[in-house]
């Protein structure tokens, strides 16, 4: 957390309930991402890193018992308050063996609660080492997502919160041809066909940084009728990534004068 507001990743599908607990939360100085499902959070789980879970236990969907093991698995350290309407010992005591640090029952009192968040934390920070971030390394490029920066053959940048993002997903997925609406949707929070130009002037922006020919792809390739697929190991370019990459290039030209 080092100097920086602690991120709490609030999982509630009571919409009343989670303004509440976020703007108490923000007022005591926190940084909030609220989702309302469980696939929500594991999503996030898996493209951020977090202080703090605060975890519903009846979610749509996935529930919060099967959330807190799927979130462990992901990250064995972030430390995880569940919340829950049950009150009987045998609920607390199956959140507590999925994962969970600690177990609030609903109702609850708001300064017990902010008590407990502001424990945890602090405990969890005593026993979490000073990050020191590992770069991921592909080519001659290495990234580093959490400080937003990249060391490529034309020396240091700095990036955006969207190529951190739209690495992130890359990065996890790797090999993977993820559709052009599914980038969108995870990158950008939203998925129309109006927008895809949008993405291709974000990949060519992307094979200019990192791309030894940015005009013949070897990292980020296009996978025709789907979206985009990386790879850390270079692919053969063919001549139909060479077109597609010349088209793109040239809308992302026309599109540096808007």
């Amino acid at each position: 957390m080092s100097g920086e507001k602690p991120h709490i990743l609030l999982v509630e599908d009571e919409m009343h309930l989670a303004r509440g607990i976020t703007f108490n939360l923000e007022q005591e100085g926190y940084l909030i991402s609220h989702v309302e499902s469980g696939e929500e959070a594991l999503e996030k789980v898996r493209m951020e890193k977090f202080d703090l879970i605060i975890l519903d236990v009846m979610l749509p969907g996935i529930g919060g018992f099967e959330v807190c093991q799927k979130i462990r698995a992901l990250d064995s350290r972030v430390p995880v308050l569940m919340l829950t309407a049950r009150s009987a010992e045998s609920d607390r005591i199956s959140g507590l063996a999925a994962g969970a640090d600690d177990y609030l029952i609903k109702p609850f009192n708001l300064k017990e609660f902010l008590l407990r968040v502001s424990g945890m934390l602090r405990r969890s920070a005593w026993y979490r080492p000073e990050p020191v971030e590992e770069g991921y390394r592909f080519g001659d490029n290495e990234v580093f997502l959490l400080s937003y920066r990249a060391r490529t053959r034309q020396g240091e940048i700095d990036l955006t919160d969207l190529e951190v993002r739209m690495l992130s997903l890359f990065f996890h997925r790797e090999a993977e041809a993820i559709p052009r609406g599914e980038i969108l949707e995870s990158v950008w929070g939203y998925a129309t066909d109006a927008e895809t130009r949008t993405l291709d002037n974000f990949i060519v922006r992307l094979r200019k940084y990192f791309e030894p020919e940015p005009s013949r792809p070897v990292f980020f390739q296009t996978v025709r009728g789907v979206g985009y697929r990386f790879s850390r190991k270079p692919a053969a370019p063919s001549a139909q990534q060479s077109d597609q990459s010349d088209q793109s290039d040239q809308s992302d030209r026309s599109d540096q004068s808007d």
